[in-house]
C-alpha cells in the first residue's frame, strides 16, 4: 500500500508541472516576445524549485545555485534576448512546417511518450519525487518540438534554453547534491550558447533583413 504524497512532494509535482505548461506556451505563442517572457517565468518557476528543494533538503549549496541561475536566466538571458528584438524590430514568430494544432498534438504525443518511458524506469531519488523527473522529460522533448518546427532563430534559441531548465529540473531530482561547481558549468555552458546565438541573431538579420531561417532551409542540398 501505496503512502499519502507528501506536501513537499505535490508542491515539486506542481513546479515541474508548471515547467512542461510554460513550455506548451512557448510553442503556441505567436509573439517572439510572449516567447521571451515565458522563458522568463519557467526559469523563475525552476529556480524556486531549486530553493524548494535547497530548504527541505538542507543542501545549501543549491541557494548558490539559484542565485546564479536567477541571475543568469530570469534576468541577463531574456533581457540580452529582448534588446536583440528591439534592435532588429521584429516580433512575429516565424512560419512553421506545420499549424498550430498540429504542433500541439504532436507535443502532446512525445511530452506522453518522455513521461510513461521514464516512469517505467522507477528511478529514486531522495531530493524530488519521481515523477518530477518524468516532467522534466517531457519537457525536453517538447523543446526539441519547438526547435525543429518553428522557423526562426529566436524561437530555436529559446527551445534550446527552455531545454537547458528540463534538464535542471532532471539534475536536481538525480542528483540535487551535485557539487555546485559542475552546476555552474551547465550555466555557463548556457552563457557561452547566448552569446552563439546572440551573433547569430544579429548576423542573419543583418544579411537577411529577417529573422526566418527559411532562406537557411533553401542552401540544404
Amino acid at each position: 500500500m501505496h503512502s499519502a504524497p507528501t506536501t513537499y512532494a505535490g508542491v515539486a509535482d506542481v513546479i515541474a508541472v508548471l515547467v512542461l505548461l510554460t513550455e506548451f506556451a512557448m510553442l503556441r505563442a505567436p509573439l517572439l516576445r510572449s516567447q521571451v517572457r515565458l522563458y522568463m517565468f519557467q526559469s523563475l518557476v525552476v529556480t524556486a524549485l531549486a530553493v524548494v528543494v535547497a530548504a527541505t533538503r538542507h543542501i545549501d549549496e543549491l541557494y548558490v545555485l539559484a542565485l546564479l541561475s536567477f541571475a543568469l536566466k530570469v534576468v541577463l538571458v531574456p533581457n540580452l534576448v529582448l534588446r536583440l528584438l528591439r534592435d532588429a524590430d521584429v516580433d512575429l514568430a516565424g512560419s512553421s512546417v506545420l499549424g498550430v494544432a498540429s504542433m500541439t498534438l504532436i507535443a502532446i504525443g512525445v511530452s506522453a511518450f518522455g513521461f510513461f518511458a521514464v516512469g517505467s524506469l522507477h528511478v529514486h531519488s531522495t531530493a524530488l519525487p519521481t515523477t518530477a523527473l518524468a516532467v522534466a522529460a517531457a519537457v525536453v522533448l517538447v523543446a526539441f518540438v519547438l526547435i525543429i518546427l518553428r522557423s526562426d532563430v529566436v524561437s530555436q534559441a529559446i527551445g534550446f534554453f527552455s531545454l537547458e531548465n528540463g534538464i535542471s529540473v532532471a539534475s536536481l531530482v538525480v542528483a540535487a547534491g551535485m557539487p555546485v561547481v559542475v552546476e555552474v558549468a551547465f550555466l555557463f555552458d548556457l552563457l557561452v550558447a547566448v552569446v552563439v546565438f546572440g551573433v547569430i541573431m544579429r548576423v542573419h538579420h543583418g544579411r537577411t533583413k529577417t529573422l526566418s531561417t527559411d532562406e537557411l532551409d533553401r542552401l540544404k542540398g
